[in-house]
């Protein structure tokens, strides 16, 4: 296969993966939606909502744009093949059409039976039926290969066709898209107009919402500074118990060596008096001389392991794995969408307000169970005003915060693994159902979408 070829295949295959997650994140957005539609009232989630539906319809626009040209590209490709496909046949018509007229020529001069008994000998009839059987092997050859051109050819115009099908489809798809979007951004529109009327109560929101972001950010950092006292404490007993035991081990060998001298003494003394010296000196003074224990070595620690942070074995081990799942974690609902992303960005109705997201919100389905994405141990669970339930659970010195639960199913101190429910979504007064996912590395916010599998 060419490399052009190979290359436009290649094309082909990374669009239609992209357009089937495109389509399955639109689903999940339209299944979302229509679970929810006749409780949801017009609120900032449902803004949100429409943001999304909206991006992915023009990322959807744009993939069918895509297809388009690389369609064009491939029937390109046809075109030239059969193009190259048509000179040959042209030039296997024009080499049969010579082999014949030179082989009627000289069949009018020469009678192929007189060519062959006009030979000398035995031997010369033999290379000149030879010769006549190769001629006419060629002729036969000659047709095949036409004939398989001219096969290739049909395929390759049958494929042209189906490509320009395909293309027309594509286009009516593509109109049809293009309308949906004109008809998603006519309701946001709607929908920003309506809110933009209910500014003093967006205000109140948007204050209230901060309050309990603040509320949540100090929960975390409590637990995470908590942990990281009791991991030094632990660092500082363990060292503490260490330099004791060291301490009383040389406390040991000296006393150990002085027995020893005093005895080596003893035996001397006996020895220069002429007397027998005591079998207990002798066996003390025999005894093999023991080298005083050396400071035990820290244990090295790990390249990924933060300064100082104090893991034990395992946190670290965990830490490390968690650290390698980077763009590979399970989702914490089952379905749902990323209705809100990390980051800093201006408020969607307030004009010259600016707001944080110090992780990501998924709206999903109302009851939608809540999962954890790795094994940990559950920290806290707490309940506080504008975030409902909220479950901290630490990986190493990772934590993983899951706020925005209606129930909850586990307890601080439980160990739980990847993918265990640990309760359920909560809807808020506008039936929005949607939970506020975090990850923190110690005090470092990350942004959860880049850990999460891609959807």
């Amino acid at each position: 296969m060419p490399a052009l070829a190979q290359q436009t295949q290649r094309s082909r295959q990374v669009l239609e993966k992209e357009k089937k997650q495109n389509l399955e994140k639109m689903n999940q957005i339209q299944t979302v939606l229509k679970k929810t539609a006749s409780e949801k009232q017009v609120g900032l989630g449902q803004l949100k909502a429409l943001n999304q539906q909206i991006q992915a319809q023009s990322q959807q626009i744009g993939l069918l744009n895509k297809d388009l040209q690389l369609t064009e590209a491939e029937i390109s490709e046809l075109r030239q093949a059969s193009q190259t496909l048509t000179r040959d046949l042209n030039k296997l018509r024009a080499e049969y059409g010579s082999m014949i007229y030179a082989a009627d020529k000289r069949r009018q001069q020469v009678n192929p039976l007189g060519f062959l008994f006009a030979a000398d000998n035995f031997n010369q009839l033999v290379a000149r039926y030879r010769y006549l059987r190769q001629y006419s092997d060629a002729r036969q050859s000659q047709v095949r290969q036409m004939s398989s051109v001219q096969v290739m050819l049909r395929n390759k115009e049958q494929v042209t066709q189906r490509k320009r099908q395909e293309q027309r489809g594509t286009l009516v798809v593509k109109v049809k898209e293009t309308e949906k979007l004109e008809t998603l951004k006519d309701e946001k529109n709607l929908v920003v107009k309506e809110l933009s009327q209910k500014e003093t109560e967006l205000r109140t929101e948007l204050a209230e919402s901060r309050r309990a972001i603040g509320r949540l950010e100090s929960m975390i950092t409590r637990i995470i500074a908590r942990e990281a006292r009791e991991r030094a404490a632990r660092e500082a007993r363990e060292r503490a118990e260490r330099i004791e035991r060291e301490r009383v081990a040389r406390a040991e060998a000296a006393r150990r060596a002085a027995e020893r001298k005093r005895a080596e003494e003893a035996v001397a003394a006996a020895k220069e008096a002429g007397e027998k010296p005591a079998p207990a000196d002798v066996a003390t003074a025999e005894r093999p001389v023991e080298k005083d224990p050396e400071p035990a070595e820290p244990a090295a620690r790990k390249p990924d392991e933060r300064r100082n942070n104090n893991l034990n074995t395992e946190e670290a081990a965990l830490a490390s794995s968690f650290t390698a799942s980077r763009a590979r974690l399970p989702w914490p609902v089952g379905k749902g969408f990323i209705s809100d992303r990390f980051g800093r960005k201006p408020h969607p109705v307030l004009k010259g307000i600016f707001v944080e997201n110090q992780g990501i919100d998924i709206q999903t389905n109302a009851g939608e169970s809540v999962r954890t994405v790795y094994d940990g141990i559950v920290q806290d669970v707490a309940n506080m005003p504008g975030m409902n339930n909220v479950v901290a659970i630490q990986h190493g010195d990772y934590f993983t915060i899951y706020a925005k639960l209606r129930t909850v199913s586990v307890r601080a101190g439980q160990r739980v693994k990847a993918r265990e429910s640990i309760g359920t979504v909560a809807t808020d007064k506008n039936g929005v159902s949607e939970i506020q996912f975090q990850i923190w590395k110690e005090f470092t916010k990350l942004n959860p979408e880049s850990w999460l599998t891609p959807r």
